[in-house]
């Protein structure tokens, strides 16, 4: 049975100010680059046997990805990089002060951002690995579980903590 994991990148710069980063580059802070040595850790301690690990293809997610392929022996050159896996687009909201719950019409709407969700699992589940690590971000990975169980509210989905894994399926 395939399991798949969901973490968020550790903390980034834009995380420390509050703003929105969406498809912005914004580099990991150190304590986002020990958040992310922290999660290798809890997946070798608790023996969740990763054999596949996909990544959004930001930088913040990058780091992340191999800091944690580090953590556990896993060859960071087998990262799988996957653009369905980015960050919700906030267009010329980002690098403005972030506002929970934002919704307007020039940045990607949830529908738009539920369907990259569905696609992004149809991949996952052609993929031959049975532990699947997904290095990504908040509003992704709230799609992500709402496309795992519809009955979830896309607002009322966890929000995921930096560099904080959880099961999705």
């Amino acid at each position: 049975m395939k399991k798949l994991y969901l973490i968020r990148h550790g903390l980034s710069l834009n995380n420390t100010i509050g703003l929105f980063s969406g498809h912005t580059e914004t580099p990991l802070v150190d304590e986002g680059r020990e958040q992310a040595k922290q999660a290798g850790l809890y997946i070798k301690k608790h023996q969740l046997d990763i054999d596949c690990i996909v990544s959004s293809p930001l930088q913040r997610t990058i780091e992340t990805a191999k800091t944690i392929a580090k953590e556990i022996n896993y060859n960071e050159k087998d990262i799988i990089i996957n653009d369905l896996l980015i960050e919700r687009n906030y267009g010329p909201f980002e690098g403005k002060p972030y506002i929970p719950h934002f919704e307007h019409p020039d940045i990607e709407s949830i529908e738009s951002l539920q369907k990259r969700a569905d696609e992004a699992l149809k991949f996952l589940k052609n993929l031959k690995a049975n532990n699947i690590l997904l290095v990504t971000h908040g509003a992704i990975g709230r799609a992500l579980q709402v496309s795992l169980n519809p009955n979830l509210e896309f607002h009322k989905t966890q929000k995921l903590l930096n560099s904080q894994i959880i099961q999705i399926l």
